[in-house]
């Protein structure tokens, strides 16, 4: 598929180039670019091993394997040929080999790759993923759904292949995608053209949503814990959908904004829920060192030390875990404060 160069005297043709001309490699080169720049095949992967390998056999590894938002594991297959190979049928029982992992599996095996790639720098694994799935509350672990997408990234795919890939698309709960890769030589630099190819990027982001709303009536099925999200109306209008421990932050902090002290929203809480620091502590850093000398013991990443409310000399911040006590917390703060008009209502 060759490029072409809008020049005065007319077009200027480039011919693809061969990886394998070029002196580039699957695992030393491509592995190791997609590695680092995960986001051009997909905006919402995480990369959480390379090589990876957690079973009896272990010449057999993933080359890369990912985490996306709705907790869907994502099996990355790389090759350099013009025909993939038959890379489909290895996605697949790689599929089916990681459908199983648990999510403190899956932090045993991002912790190894942080330790891997981020040598002696400390990193909360569990903590990054948590943040990553937008879990609810960090005291459960998030549901991992065994449905396990693939994605085969080759220079081109022959027929056999994209005939198989459409075919196992129409089944519930299979996502493969096929993203094609073109090298290009042009005035000594290595240009690469990145393309998915199935399905079309328009069928694609259709594909996401209607994985998204499968993801959720999954975990609301799975486990029987209570997914709701909400918006805060302040004077009539409402905030986009949030989840829970995000709600009552977002109401705490419009009835600040509307003049209810941070005493008041206190006197209201559940004790604990709700935190007072002495002084003013404006950076999170300052926070954090505030809260571990102050609650010593007291585990510093459930709280909302990013958002602290600093007001009369004090500073207050706020518990992310909130649970099923989340809607009768968001009533109570209704109630207690009718005149800065803040309420909530369910999403839908």
């Amino acid at each position: 598929m060759p490029l072409y160069e809008i020049q005065p005297t007319g077009l200027r043709r480039y011919d693809a180039a061969g990886f394998a001309t070029l002196g580039i490699y699957e695992r030393h080169d491509l592995q190791r670019l997609l590695r680092d720049e995960i986001g051009v095949l997909a905006a919402d992967l995480l990369v959480i091993a390379e090589e990876f390998g957690d079973w009896e056999d272990s010449r057999r590894r993933i080359d890369l394997l990912a985490l996306d938002k709705t907790g869907h594991l994502v099996v990355i297959e790389l090759k350099r040929t013009d025909d993939g190979g038959h890379m489909e049928l290895q996605a697949l029982r790689y599929a089916a080999m990681v459908s199983a992992m648990s999510f403190e599996e899956i932090v045993a095996a991002y912790e190894a790759h942080l330790a891997r790639h981020s040598g002696p720098v400390e990193t909360d694994a569990r903590s990054q993923l948590l943040a990553w799935l937008d879990a609810a509350d960090p005291d459960e672990p998030p549901v991992i759904s065994s449905d396990v997408r693939i994605v085969l990234v080759s220079a081109d795919f022959g027929r056999e292949l994209t005939t198989t890939v459409l075919w196992l698309n129409r089944f519930d709960g299979m996502d493969v995608r096929c993203v094609r890769l073109i090298p290009y030589q042009i005035d000594g630099r290595i240009l690469l053209d990145i393309q998915q190819v199935i399905p079309l990027p328009e069928a694609g982001d259709y594909q996401v949503r209607v994985g998204r709303k499968n993801a959720q009536q999954e975990r609301r099925g799975s486990d029987r814990r209570d997914w709701t999200r909400y918006h805060i109306v302040v004077d009539g209008q409402a905030s986009e959908d949030l989840n829970k421990r995000h709600a009552v932050r977002r109401m705490i902090q419009s009835l600040v904004e509307r003049g209810v002290t941070a005493a008041a929203i206190g006197g209201t809480l559940t004790p604990g829920r709700f935190r007072r620091l002495a002084g003013e502590h404006h950076s999170e850093e300052e926070v954090k060192a505030a809260f571990a000398q102050q609650y010593p013991g007291v585990d510093v990443r459930a709280w909302f030390t990013e958002h602290a409310i600093v007001q009369d000399g004090s500073t207050w911040i706020l518990r992310r875990i909130w649970g099923r006590s989340t809607e009768p917390t968001l009533s109570a703060l209704r109630d207690a404060f009718p005149h800065a008009k803040v309420s909530f209502e369910t999403a839908s």
